[in-house]
């Protein structure tokens, strides 16, 4: 399994910053296949960390850190839904907030093609169900399904949320191609720039979920267009070639 970290890697936490809360946004990505029940096979995930003044109103913050992961080849399915809990373990017991776009979708994923139980996504599944209701433990967020105060828009595509709010997600990543392609040529090929474009595609829908989620609790503002493939390049700096290539500096 690939995993790329700046905080140790799985089970890694940043250290919190003194008066900040610590966000936790979570992103899975999966191929599909419909014609099966639970045949939807898990790939990918990664979960940035932001912090933020618990007093709120703060301005996005620009820096995150992260903890990315990608099976090798598809042996490693298990592996990779193993170290998911363990990371979703460490989420609930360090974060504040926990944040994803259709949760419940990327925990049923998961859970639906683990060999074994796991536990940490089990609680994770019930504090979602719970999330509008729960006064103890991690507050989540859903950016697909608890947005309707601050979008007026009918789309709950993750895209199309962030373009109402004002942040610039393109993704040079699927131009001429299709996730689904992608990761077949890193299994069939081993194209890393394939991986590494799913990889970034992945980390960008965990920040720009924790940036509408922080929207959303009244924990950050801004106003105008956000940059977030700036954000991007400059956290992952010198981590992806993928960020080296005219496709994405163009962007820049």
């Amino acid at each position: 399994m690939i995993v790329a970290s700046d905080v140790g890697g799985v089970g890694g936490v940043p250290a919190r910053r003194e008066g900040c809360l610590l966000v936790a946004s979570v992103d899975v990505e999966w191929t599909k296949n419909y014609k099966i029940a639970n045949g939807n096979v898990p790939f990918c995930w990664s979960v940035i960390w932001l912090q933020v003044p618990g007093r709120g109103g703060a301005m996005v913050p620009e820096e995150f850190a992260f903890t990315s992961a990608y099976v090798g080849g598809s042996s490693q399915t298990q592996e990779l839904i193993a170290a998911a809990d363990a990371q979703i373990g460490c989420v609930l017991d360090h974060a504040d907030v926990v944040v994803g776009h259709q949760v419940s979708s990327d925990i049923a994923v998961l859970r639906n093609t683990s060999a074994v139980q796991l536990p940490a996504l089990g609680e994770l599944r019930e504090r979602w169900h719970a999330r509008r209701h729960a006064d103890v433990g991690p507050a989540v967020v859903d950016t697909r399904y608890d947005v309707g105060a601050i979008v007026a828009g009918t789309s709950r595509r993750l895209v199309d949320v962030c373009g109402e709010l004002g942040l610039d997600v393109t993704q040079p990543e699927l131009r001429g191609t299709s996730m689904t392609a992608l990761h077949r040529r890193w299994l069939d090929h081993g194209d890393t720039s394939a991986r590494e474009r799913i990889t970034v595609l992945n980390l960008r829908h965990s920040l720009s979920a924790g940036y509408v989620a922080l929207r959303t609790a009244g924990l950050a503002r801004w106003t105008g267009s956000v940059p977030v493939n700036r954000v991007l390049d400059y956290q992952l700096s010198g981590k992806y070639r993928w960020l080296e290539s005219p496709a994405f500096r163009r962007l820049l």
